[in-house]
Order: structure tokens, then C-alpha cells, then sequence
């Protein structure tokens, strides 16, 4: 099996910083891609970065310039380091990590438990 943990999160002023990390671990052979997303109350699941194998990333416009979403490939972790929040940033994140967990399996997806993220105004 495939466990990802987030670690990270808390709260946090309007305007600060905070970095969030997942780590994947157990039956893997490969990550493709991995990346986050965010689920604010009484709204649905939202893409908000990812980064593919080779180190391209997407963004949701929402967060381009003042998110950065990076990978330890040695360390099956991906880090979303968040600058400038917003109030409106206040949902639980996330991680998501397309795994290969064997020569022989095709790719999966699995996701981390979550982590709140509250910005006060």
C-alpha cells in the first residue's frame, strides 16, 4: 500500500508564509506526478499546483506568483511553499501523488489525510 502524509499546516496572519510538505511512502516504485489540492467549506475539491517526474509544474490562477509547488524525488516529498495569504486561501489541503507501485502495475492515485490551513484576516 501507498500512505501520504501532509505535515504543515496551521494558522496563520493575512500576508504571511507558510510551507506544507507530503511525503509518500510503502509499496513504490515510481512517482509521476504529485501535487496538491484544497477543499474549502461548502465548496468542491480544487486543483492547486502540481509538479510532473521531470519537474514541470501547472498552478491554479488563483495562486500563480505566490505559491511554489516543489519535489525531493530522493525523498517522495512534495512541498508547497505559500507567500502572500489570503483569507480566501483558508481551506484543508491536500497531496495527491500518481504512483506506479510495481514494474508490472499500472499507475494509481492516492491521497494524504489533509491539512487545515486557516488565514485571519
Amino acid at each position: 500500500q501507498v500512505q501520504l502524509v501532509e505535515s504543515g499546516g496551521g494558522l496563520v496572519q493575512a500576508g504571511g508564509s507558510l510551507r506544507i510538505s507530503c511525503a509518500a511512502s510503502g509499496s513504490i516504485f515510481s512517482i509521476n506526478s504529485m501535487g496538491w489540492y484544497r477543499q474549502a467549506p461548502g465548496k468542491q475539491r480544487e486543483m492547486v499546483a502540481y509538479i510532473r517526474s521531470g519537474g514541470s509544474t501547472n498552478y491554479a490562477d488563483s495562486v500563480k506568483g505566490r505559491f511554489t509547488i516543489s519535489r525531493d524525488n530522493a525523498k517522495n516529498t512534495v512541498y508547497l511553499q505559500m507567500n502572500s495569504l489570503k483569507p480566501e486561501d483558508t481551506a484543508v489541503y491536500y497531496c495527491n501523488a500518481n504512483v506506479v507501485r510495481d514494474y508490472y502495475s499500472d499507475a494509481e492515485y492516492y491521497w494524504g489525510q489533509g491539512t487545515q490551513v486557516t488565514v485571519s484576516s
